[in-house]
């Protein structure tokens, strides 16, 4: 062969390689590292994440309406990642999954990138959806099938009953092939990008002799609705971190850590939580991380609550952040409503936070204080005595 031509083939050849390699980088997901410093590959159908500012998930319901257009604009510029909860717009439209299709639509108008997540329960029949108004007191008599699906308790003959609604028998295969098919179909029906699936112990209090067989029976339910909704749609379970919901952990995308009252985030809990987020991360698994208003709870709320959650805000940031990973979301508020926090503007959420430097430090090993610095911020926290500074560069 001529040099000339040899010359144009291995340019060819050159350019070739150099052209897949552009297009393998413009069709790859990117990836992020973790404290430990491995590698966080996001799937492709979870959220956009960015360390621009502290990375927000924002959950809420109003069940007597749909959120105004303006409400809509204001969450949507916070977050790419949320869920409607278990009962909204129920009372406007007479089904909260229409209330949830409403809202992805809405949002999805505004930013076509959010990611909207379903509500569903899977230990207390909750009504607000058409899939399961039949589970009233008023009805469940007239469908002896639906009430198969309930906790009876032995000693009275009566169902169990919990926060006002009945409890699922999650022992129970044909209620289990149900609830899978329900889920599901509330999800399709929805349009929405995955489900948030609430109290994952499988109401094993009321039988604490089968908790062990409760506990399979919850990981065996929650792998097929992750197979029955597609592989491309998240799911996401509520402190499927806890020991109890072992074995529904492996099946799940994302895993919410509820610290809904500071009984529930003592100096001993947190630390745990930041750990587990690092395994979530080592896992490919997305965080959020909700820290309730500090010193308030279900039964003691404040008449100025979003003025209180302004002065508290700084010491639930501030654990987020020192046991934030990449696809770790914050979630702040007082309660579940649209009422309770997502509507309050946090100016400190939209500063600049930048990626972090490295994993937290923490003072001794025998000490509550931790630090971590962030390209544009740095964090101290004591969680014994309560006390965190952010100082924003």
């Amino acid at each position: 062969m001529e040099i000339g031509k040899l010359k144009r083939w291995v340019l060819l050849i050159f350019l070739v390689l150099i052209l897949n390699q552009l297009i393998l980088a413009q069709n790859s997901t990117p990836s992020f590292i973790n404290s430990d410093g491995s590698s966080f590959v996001p799937k492709d159908y979870f959220p956009k994440f960015s360390w621009d500012t502290p990375p927000q998930y924002f959950m809420f319901q109003d069940k007597e309406r749909l959120l105004t257009p303006e409400q809509v604009e204001f969450i949507a510029a916070r977050t790419d990642f949320i869920c409607i909860e278990k009962g909204h717009a129920a009372g406007q439209l007479g089904a909260a999954e229409l209330g949830a299709k409403h809202e992805v639509k809405a949002f999805k108008n505004v930013n076509p990138d959010i990611k909207v997540l379903f509500y569903f329960n899977s230990a207390y029949a909750w009504t607000y959806t058409s899939y399961t108004k039949n589970f009233s007191k008023k009805n469940i008599n007239e469908n002896p099938e639906l009430k198969e699906f309930l906790i009876t308790d032995p000693k009275t003959g009566q169902l169990v009953e919990h926060y006002g609604a009945y409890c699922f028998d999650i022992l129970n295969p044909k209620f289990r092939k149900w609830w899978v098919k329900t889920v599901a179909k509330g999800v399709k029906e929805s349009g929405s990008d995955g489900v948030f699936i609430d109290q994952m112990h499988g109401n094993s209090k009321f039988r604490t002799e089968k908790k062990p067989e409760i506990e399979k029976a919850m990981g065996e339910m929650m792998e097929a609705l992750k197979k029955k909704m597609g592989t491309d749609k998240i799911l996401l379970g509520n402190n499927a971190n806890n020991k109890d919901a072992r074995y529904a952990y492996p099946p799940c995308d994302a895993v919410m850590f509820e610290n809904y009252a500071t009984a529930r985030s003592s100096k001993e809990s947190l630390l745990k939580e930041w750990e587990q987020m690092l395994t979530n991360a080592q896992e490919g698994k997305i965080s959020v991380f909700r820290l309730g208003v500090e010193g308030t709870g279900r039964r003691n709320l404040k008449p100025n609550m979003p003025e209180l959650s302004q002065e508290k805000l700084e010491f639930a940031l501030a654990c987020y952040l020192i046991g934030a990973q990449p696809y770790s979301y914050f979630m702040y508020s007082w309660g579940w409503k649209l009422a309770t926090g997502p509507l309050v503007n946090y100016p400190e959420m939209q500063k600049p936070l930048g990626a972090p430097k490295g994993a937290y430090e923490r003072l001794s090993s025998n000490a509550w204080v931790f630090t971590r610095e962030f390209e544009q911020a740095s964090v101290w926290v004591d969680t014994e005595q309560r006390e965190a500074r952010i100082t924003w560069k």
